[in-house]
């Protein structure tokens, strides 16, 4: 098996995250989530990660169990409460929902205080400075409107496009390609490409080294305000642009 690039992606907020995303992205109503939809996107992440033997964190496997269990409840015969019964029959999707919103809350806060952080770190006084540098300073970390959990479903999808459905390439290689040279490479891609390159396009050997490094890549150029992607609509396809075009 090829260990070269068994990664633990640190972008990943956790699967509460994965799962607030998801429903943003369909625009599911969070107290009223369907569980077969929601189990299935998922799960297609989970999928995603586990064919690139992306290393899960153990919290990611918890929740897909958790929602295949609740998808199991829901789909049991309701029982019928004659009239005399009092009894409540608890919702099964009730604690997820609470911790759900939950979290909603938390990430709407953390937000707006990086907002209050970033407007008042603009009133200090800094020393001069170049107004290249400037220009650099006030973009954001990731450009564009593309989450990296729309750029895993993309992986996925380039995926079964190019019918790289059958287990990837695992053969060691003699001589593996280093992530600093995968973003010298991607970086000039999108450079030549004025008016922006498909996600797709940046994939080209059906390998597992090859897909993992190049999403690092991809990765660590945004992270460094080199690159950025966009697309048109929600589940389009994805293109990538250089940031200083």
């Amino acid at each position: 098996m090829d260990q070269a690039y068994q990664v633990k992606l640190d972008v990943f907020e956790g699967p509460l995250d994965l799962l607030l995303h998801l429903i943003n992205q369909f625009e599911i109503d969070i107290y009223d989530i369907p569980m077969s939809q929601i189990t299935d996107q998922y799960m297609h992440y989970i999928h995603t990660m586990q064919r690139l033997d992306l290393n899960i964190a153990s919290e990611y496997l918890v929740m897909a169990a958790t929602l295949v269990a609740i998808k199991s409840q829901m789909l049991l015969p309701k029982q019928k409460l004659t009239d005399e019964s009092e009894e409540f029959i608890e919702d099964p999707r009730e604690e997820l929902m609470k911790r759900l919103i939950e979290y909603r809350k938390y990430k709407e806060a953390a937000d707006k205080l990086k907002k209050i952080e970033i407007n008042a770190n603009q009133l200090f006084t800094r020393p001069p400075f170049s107004s290249e540098k400037l220009k650099l300073d006030n973009q954001p970390v990731v450009q564009g409107n593309v989450s990296v959990y729309e750029m895993l479903s993309a992986l996925g999808k380039m995926m079964e496009r190019k019918k790289w459905n059958e287990p990837l390439d695992t053969k060691i290689k003699r001589a593996e390609i280093s992530i600093e040279y995968k973003m010298e490479e991607v970086l000039q891609l999108v450079k030549d490409s004025k008016k922006g390159i498909s996600f797709d396009q940046l994939f080209t050997y059906k390998s597992r080294s090859h897909i993992v490094v190049t999403f690092m890549a991809l990765l660590e150029l945004m992270k460094a305000n080199e690159i950025y992607c966009k697309q048109q609509q929600q589940l389009d396809v994805l293109y990538v642009f250089y940031r200083g075009g």
